[in-house]
């Protein structure tokens, strides 16, 4: 790779860095300030909020704790190469992590969100309800830890390769 381009490269994963930094301050701003500190504010001048109400409005918004926390990771991973980390570590670690989190967001939108709602009483929330959107994240999460596994698995062997050589 030329050194200008690598120059490129860097300086756009540093401003991918910071775009997914504003995103999830600004996203998980938004989040505390709803489910946080407005409900402690009513709470405190003694306007008490119906409890169940804003459980099931956590309930709702808790997979976008796991899809800002992959938002979070593919920053991290863009800003150590920014730094100059080599990229196979770096890229496996990252394509897990971000793998796990979108797996584990798309689950609980699916599968957690529906039934807990119906727990708490929800009519809207049904026994056959689709997901499709969570569904797909699920299933690019899967992938992009398997796909993290297999780079793990090519570093070892060109190490191993190396050693022969």
């Amino acid at each position: 790779m030329a050194a200008d381009d690598l120059a490129r490269f860097r300086r756009m994963c540093r401003q991918f860095r910071w775009l997914a930094v504003f995103m999830v301050c600004s996203v998980g701003a938004i989040l505390a300030l709803m489910y946080v500190i407005v409900p402690a504010v009513f709470a405190a001048r003694g306007e008490h909020r119906d409890l169940t109400l804003l459980l099931r409005e956590i309930v709702w918004a808790s997979p976008t704790l796991l899809y800002l926390f992959a938002v979070w990771s593919i920053g991290s991973a863009l800003g150590q190469l920014a730094k100059g980390r080599l990229i196979q570590p770096t890229l496996s670690s990252a394509l897990r992590r971000v793998g796990l989190a979108l797996g584990f967001g798309g689950l609980l939108s699916v599968f957690g969100v529906t039934n807990l709602m119906r727990l708490l009483g929800d009519e809207r929330s049904s026994w056959a309800y689709f997901d499709v959107a969570g569904m797909t994240l699920g299933m690019i999460g899967g992938a992009l830890f398997l796909l993290g596994r297999v780079i793990d698995q090519a570093g070892l062997l060109q190490a191993e390769m190396d050693e022969m050589i």
